[in-house]
């Protein structure tokens, strides 16, 4: 059996350095996908098999290892990979995303733990895995609007309440159109990671092989996304893996990490960038801010990634890495019929215990 340490991470004041973390239990399966209940009373997790749980937080201080509170399963997509989970703005719903292209809304009970049996909708249309999930919404939209970035080089918008495709952006394409100067080449690039902005016009984009982000521009009103402009960012081959935003000081932070790097001496892998200058009353563009103009400099970067310095060749092996892993875990292998066939027979869980 499998076993994985389910950690919430509660990144509180990262311009000062000071991180909190919640250990929240262990898991008996690999865990793939974690989110905090709006209230903060419940965590859910997903593992690599397609369940989701759920992990009552009352009375939990978050200075020790909690053991005795047992996941209780909230929901399942049944064998297939959840790549990620979010809580809706106003709490009512949890979406979840798997690897065979679904996102599924459900209503989140007021006894999570005796399981969640209603299902709001399902958001269909992508034709690769999801690989993530974030929320755009203003005062005049509180219940907002689900984004999600797929395998299929694409990021959409949906209305989860009746699992409506309201629009779709081409944004692996254009971010390579864009990066190659006009230069148009065939590509197919995941959407690794999503995250968007405070005040729900803005949205950042990572994907596979962009060494920066693209930043589309989400109109609530007509229900419409366009690519704003590209950030690159210059000097190092840093293709970010995910992204947070920092609403109260108007950074976005960028991280790129791989777990294993064969062939280095220092296998793991972890580079911050940020890029500052989003905020409506700063003008001209975005910003990338070099390592000397973070608050907390040194000192805060070899905290969350061990090293300052990393070798150019380093960050290309992650890039490849990370292209390679998503290949494996989350694009579904394509058989013929006689080998589908043949490994149906070969399965051990079909075979009859005597």
């Amino acid at each position: 059996m499998v076993h994985g340490v389910l950690v919430l991470h509660l990144y509180c004041g990262w311009q000062m350095g000071s991180l909190g973390h919640k250990w929240v239990g262990p898991s008996e399966k690999r865990v793939s996908a974690v989110a905090l209940s709006n209230d903060s009373l419940y965590v859910c997790f997903a593992d690599k098999f397609g369940v989701v749980w759920v992990v009552d937080l009352d009375g939990f201080d978050g200075n020790q290892l909690l053991v005795n509170k047992k996941a209780a399963p909230l929901l399942a997509h049944y064998c297939s990979i959840i790549t990620s989970l979010e809580f809706s703005p106003d709490g009512r719903f949890v979406i979840s995303a798997d690897r065979d292209f679904k996102i599924r809304v459900t209503v989140f009970p007021k006894k999570p733990l005796d399981g969640a049996h209603e299902i709001q909708s399902f958001c269909l249309g992508h034709t690769e895995f999801v690989s993530c999930l974030d929320f755009v919404f203003t005062s005049d939209y509180p219940q907002g609007f689900l984004v999600s970035g797929s395998g299929d080089s694409t990021v959409r918008l949906w209305d989860i309440s009746s699992g409506s495709l309201l629009d779709t952006c081409e944004v692996g394409a254009k971010a390579e159109l864009l990066e190659s100067n006009g230069k148009e080449e065939e590509c197919n690039l995941a959407v690794t990671d999503l995250c968007t902005f405070p005040d729900g016009t803005l949205i950042a984009v990572a994907t596979q092989s962009l060494q920066g982000i693209v930043l589309l521009s989400c109109d609530l009103s007509t229900r419409t996304l366009s690519i704003t402009r590209l950030v690159s960012i210059m000097g190092e081959a840093f293709i970010p893996t995910s992204l947070g935003m920092s609403s109260s000081a108007g950074l976005l932070w960028m991280v790129t990490g791989v777990s294993n790097l064969h062939g280095f001496d220092n296998p793991p892998l972890a580079r911050v960038r940020i890029i500052s200058g989003f905020e409506k009353s700063s003008p001209g563009d975005p910003t990338i801010l070099e390592d000397n103009e973070i608050l907390g400099g040194d000192k805060l970067l070899e905290k969350l990634q061990g090293s300052v310095s990393v070798e150019e060749k380093v960050f290309l092996a992650a890039a490849e890495a990370v292209k390679t892993a998503m290949s494996n875990l989350l694009v579904k292998k394509q058989y013929s019929t006689e080998k589908r066939e043949f490994r149906k027979r070969a399965r051990n869980d079909r075979k009859i215990k005597q």
